[in-house]
């Protein structure tokens, strides 16, 4: 194995622990809001609609993508040419993975539109882990 790639796999290590997310399902509570009193209003739900949840990027996707990237386009050619094909390489990988990285982040969800007994409308967005509907 060649130097350079001796390092692919702590990249793709690090790659695959960025895709990691923690849950964001209206079942699912942390340690912090356990014990806590909770507010209860009573409402009827009035319209539901499809959204997309983005979640944060934490840039080991560009990050993974460039290294990775930058390591295939330098194994092209001899001298100038490698090294452009590097910087060539690192920057295509940087977007790919940019893009990869955004793509696995995001999550279907609803915004749930709910009208209070008090006449108050208020919405709320969510996973789509439960099913909604108006009435």
């Amino acid at each position: 194995m060649k130097a350079p790639f001796a390092f692919a796999p702590l990249f793709l290590a690090a790659l695959l622990a960025g895709c990691a997310t923690p849950p964001q399902s209206g079942s699912v509570y942390h340690a912090s809001q356990t014990q806590n009193e909770q507010v209860v209003r009573m409402g009827t739900v009035e319209s539901v609609r499809n959204v997309t949840i983005a979640n944060p990027e934490s840039g080991v996707g560009t990050m993974g993508g460039a290294a990775l990237g930058g390591l295939a386009g330098s194994q092209i050619g001899h001298g100038d040419g490698s090294a452009a094909m590097g910087i060539v390489g690192a920057i295509a990988g940087g977007l790919i993975g940019n893009r990869v990285e955004a793509n696995a982040n995001n999550r279907p969800g609803f915004e749930i539109t709910v009208k209070l007994d008090s006449g108050e409308l208020r919405a709320v967005t969510q996973v789509a882990d439960e099913l909604f509907r108006p009435g």
